[in-house]
C-alpha cells in the first residue's frame, strides 16, 4: 500500500535513509507570529525539531485536492534545546494562507544527523501552492507560488540527492496536470532550482496519500514515483547528470511501495 497518512497526524522523527522513504517520511509550537512568505528568517542550524504537527482545521480553501475540504491554519513544532529542555512553538498563517498538506515532514538541513525544519505544502489561497521549510523560529525559506489559486503541488522527497554536501528538495508540480518533477537545492539559506524533468507524478484528485517517496538501496538515494500516464515505476536519481529510470509497470499503489522498500 501506499503512504497514506491521515489527515490529523502527529508524527516523531524517524531516520531519513534506512532503506526506503516514503513520502518524505521525515516528519518534522509559545506563538512566534505568521508565518508571511516575507518574514523569511536568516537560518542556522537551531536545536532539534522532536515532533511536528498541523492545528487549527480551515475550511475558507474548498480546493478538496487531498479528499475534503479542510485544510490547516498553523503548525506546532516541538524542539529539544541545548540545555536538554524542550520547547513548543506554534506558527500560525496570515489568513489567506493555508497548509494543504497530509503532515509536516522532518528535514536535516544542516546534514548532522538530527532534523532541524520542516517541510510543508504552504498555499496562497489567490497564487496556489509553494514548498516551505519552516523552523523552531519561523519560515525559513519557500519556493515559488504556483502563479493561480487551485493549483497544488505534491512533495516526493528531501536529501543531498547530488552528492554536493547540500539537501535538495523535490516535488512534483502539479501533480495532474503539469506532472513535472521540480529539484531544488537548499544553500546558503536560499533555495535554488536544479533540476526540472517532465512526465512524473505521484498524486491522483481525491487521494488522502501521496505515492511513492525516496529511497537508498545502496547506491546512493533514488526518488520514486509514476509516469505521468501511471503505467510505469520510474526511479531519479544523480550520476554526474539527473537521470530517469523505468523499473517496471505500474499496477497500482503497491508497485510503488515495492520499490521503495528495495
Amino acid at each position: 500500500m501506499p503512504n497514506k497518512v491521515p489527515r490529523r497526524p502527529l508524527r516523531p522523527w524517524r531516520g531519513w535513509v534506512r532503506g526506503a522513504l516514503t513520502g518524505l517520511s521525515l516528519w518534522l509550537a509559545v506563538p512566534i507570529g505568521q508565518g508571511h512568505a516575507q518574514n523569511i528568517t536568516h537560518w542556522s542550524p537551531p536545536a532539534v525539531i522532536i515532533e511536528a504537527r498541523f492545528a487549527e482545521p480551515n475550511a475558507a480553501y474548498a480546493h478538496g485536492v487531498l479528499g475534503d475540504a479542510m485544510e490547516w491554519s498553523a503548525l506546532h513544532l516541538t524542539h529539544a534545546g541545548r540545555d536538554g529542555r524542550s520547547a513548543t512553538v506554534k506558527i500560525r498563517l496570515p489568513s489567506d494562507h493555508v497548509f494543504e498538506d497530509l503532515a509536516p515532514r522532518l528535514v536535516d538541513l544542516s546534514l548532522d544527523g538530527h532534523p532541524d525544519a520542516v517541510m510543508v505544502v504552504e498555499t496562497d489561497i489567490a497564487l496556489g501552492a509553494a514548498l516551505a521549510l519552516y523552523g523552531a523560529g519561523g519560515k525559513i525559506a519557500e519556493t515559488p507560488h504556483i502563479g493561480i489559486p487551485f493549483r497544488w503541488l505534491a512533495p516526493v522527497g528531501a536529501a543531498d540527492l547530488d552528492g554536493d554536501g547540500h539537501i535538495e528538495i523535490a516535488y512534483i508540480d502539479r501533480p495532474h496536470l503539469a506532472k513535472t518533477l521540480r529539484i531544488w537545492r537548499f544553500k546558503g539559506g536560499d533555495l535554488t532550482e536544479i533540476a526540472t524533468i517532465p512526465g512524473l507524478t505521484n498524486h491522483r484528485i481525491g487521494e488522502d496519500f501521496i505515492s511513492g517517496g525516496l529511497r537508498d538501496c545502496g547506491t546512493g538515494p533514488e526518488l520514486i514515483m509514476a509516469s505521468g500516464d501511471w503505467s510505469r515505476v520510474m526511479a531519479v536519481s544523480h550520476t554526474k547528470t539527473w537521470i530517469k529510470t523505468d523499473i517496471g509497470p505500474f499496477h497500482g499503489p503497491d508497485s510503488l511501495t515495492s520499490a521503495l522498500a528495495c
